[in-house]
């Protein structure tokens, strides 16, 4: 079985994959002031539960875009398996042509440009990913990192609200009726929603006109499933995209 770990600045998601589908995935806290020996007690209880086993563990892989868990996770794995895991380079990029990425590309969105490319070889392809930040990456046909898109998150919009202005509650993301709305909760949701609705239709359009050719549009992230539907642009939602493109990344390891 394949372990796969994806380290971001919000969340650590963990998964397993028995060759054919995704067995068994998990969401943590990124904390970086948590041990390897607590993260090791975490993720072993998280697989036992679930009736996995370290030992079941054939291969590994990890992304990591918080190089202060790195090392930790990199332990964790060795202590489980028996093994190093595979660690993600700009270097293992199946389909994607190594020159065309640029320097400062994190590895969640390589991993998110190498399965969206592998999803639509011959189509041009934007994948959309709704985290911490809101990214769009964009490949070519003929596997050309052409570059990204990068804007705050929709819960980090919320939180900087809730934290950085008076009388401002916080609130749940989730559609609203209306645009104009009566009341905070209501407005800011329309604000949120239908606002990075927005941003988003136009960036997809900018680079169309920029490229003069159509994209495919695939959403993955924690919100994009509420949202696609403001959008009307987004071809495919694969909530489990970054861990497909960790997953095609581990033969090239």
């Amino acid at each position: 079985m394949l372990l796969v770990m994806d380290i971001g600045n919000t969340n650590v998601v963990i998964a397993v994959h028995d060759g054919t589908d995704w067995v068994g995935n998990w969401r943590i806290y990124s904390d970086a002031k948590k041990t390897s020996d607590e993260y090791f007690v975490i993720v072993e209880h998280l697989l036992e539960n679930s009736t996995f086993k370290g030992t079941d563990i054939t291969e590994a892989i990890v992304s990591s875009v918080v190089p202060n868990l790195t090392r930790a996770f990199q332990k964790v794995i060795k202590q489980l398996a028996g093994f190093d895991p595979v660690m993600v380079t700009h270097d293992i990029c199946p389909g994607i042509k190594r020159e065309t990425i640029p320097p400062e590309l994190g590895y969640d969105m390589l991993a998110n440009a190498v399965a969206g490319h592998n999803m639509y070889p011959n189509d041009n392809v934007a994948i959309l990913d709704f985290g911490t930040a809101l990214t769009i990456t964009v490949v070519s046909s003929s596997g050309d990192l052409l570059g990204a898109s990068i804007a705050p998150g929709l819960v980090t919009a919320v939180n900087s609200l809730f934290h950085n202005t008076a009388q401002i509650p916080q609130v749940q993301l989730k559609v609203p009726e209306k645009a104009i709305g009566r009341d905070s909760d209501e407005s800011i949701r329309s604000g949120i929603m239908y606002g990075y609705a927005g941003l988003v239709k136009e960036l997809i359009a900018k680079m169309e006109e920029e490229l003069s050719q159509s994209l495919k549009v695939i959403a993955t992230g924690g919100l994009s499933a509420t949202i696609a539907p403001l959008i009307g642009r987004i071809d495919k939602l694969s909530p489990l995209h970054t861990l497909e493109g960790l997953r095609l990344m581990v033969s090239s390891g």
